[in-house]
């Protein structure tokens, strides 16, 4: 097939390039190349190329620097993904668009998951504008997936796992506080791209949850990866109140991929099977990556 991925230097992005370009022609974008804010472009972006399936993995994901920069968060995850939605509709281009368990207010008690049917109800700006961007590629065209996931980690583009190397190697004697009340399941990108490459074959279109089996909290995520890296660190739990952010994140949003089971095509394993595979294959590269900058000499 001929397929256009957006967003196409992110995490998710590159790993859908990675799984999909050797079966397919593949068309990788980001904003250099195409604006998916700008509707005029966009459909005369895709007229040109005429993709059978777009990929959007474009999105504003920063989630409390959408609080401040909300034009921003709008014009990305709502504006970019209606703008495709028409395009591809204009076109018959199946769309794929990714979505976010944050569009859940987390009040389930642990550990209940969230399915399709429960109703969404957004705490930050950023899971207000991912709801809104749901809403505006269902409005524009049936032919569309879209797939709700969390707590995306991979070897591309920043995440969590790196946020929390990087600071355990530059200061291994400094305490860090990790959140110990908010759960959900890590998904490595791969995963979900493998998981995308499948569904693009199949007639399943809709709402549909893909993100890993399995939950646990930011705490038990990071001590988790430490350990299994055998980076030095000191970690201790704290509560969401001891460690506010300017977004407000759900407490339980846990996803259960109820269709994809129902529809014997969940290829989402259990995250600490995943992290496991991540880490065999990416963890020495992982830890350069992360390796502090050497400070430059001064100059004589």
């Amino acid at each position: 097939m001929n397929i256009l991925i957006t967003g196409a230097n992110g995490q998710l992005g590159k790993d859908c390039t990675l799984v999909l370009s050797d079966l397919h022609a593949v068309t990788c974008v980001d904003v250099e190349e195409l604006d998916i804010t700008h509707k005029n472009q966009v459909l005369a972006f895709i007229r040109k190329i005429r993709p059978e399936v777009i990929i959007n993995c474009a999105a504003f994901t920063q989630v409390d620097l959408c609080e401040t920069h909300k034009d921003q968060a709008w014009a990305v995850n709502v504006t970019g993904a209606e703008n495709l939605a028409q395009a591809a509709a204009a076109c018959q281009a199946f769309l794929v668009h990714i979505s976010t368990d944050y569009v859940f207010d987390g009040i389930k008690p642990f550990p209940d998951a969230y399915s399709e049917t429960d109703i969404p109800n957004p705490l930050s700006y950023y899971g207000i504008t991912k709801r809104e961007g749901e809403l505006a590629v269902m409005r524009a065209t049936d032919n569309h997936l879209i797939l709700r996931t969390a707590w995306l980690y991979g070897f591309h583009g920043a995440n969590f796992i790196k946020t929390i190397v990087k600071k355990a190697i530059a200061a291994p004697d400094v305490t860090l506080k990790i959140v110990n009340d908010q759960y959900g399941s890590p998904t490595w990108s791969m995963i979900l791209a493998r998981q995308i490459a499948a569904l693009v074959q199949t007639p399943a279109r809709g709402l549909y949850h893909a993100s890993a089996e399995g939950a646990c909290t930011w705490f038990e995520f990071a001590r988790y990866f430490l350990e299994k890296l055998r980076v030095p660190h000191r970690i201790i739990p704290c509560t969401t109140q001891d460690y506010p952010t300017p977004a407000v994140r759900p407490g339980c949003s846990i996803l259960d991929n109820h269709r994809l089971k129902n529809e014997n095509c969940n290829q989402m394993g259990h995250w600490q099977r995943d992290l496991d595979e991540f880490l065999q294959l990416y963890g020495k590269q992982l830890l350069a990556q992360c390796q502090p900058s050497p400070k430059p000499q001064d100059s004589l």
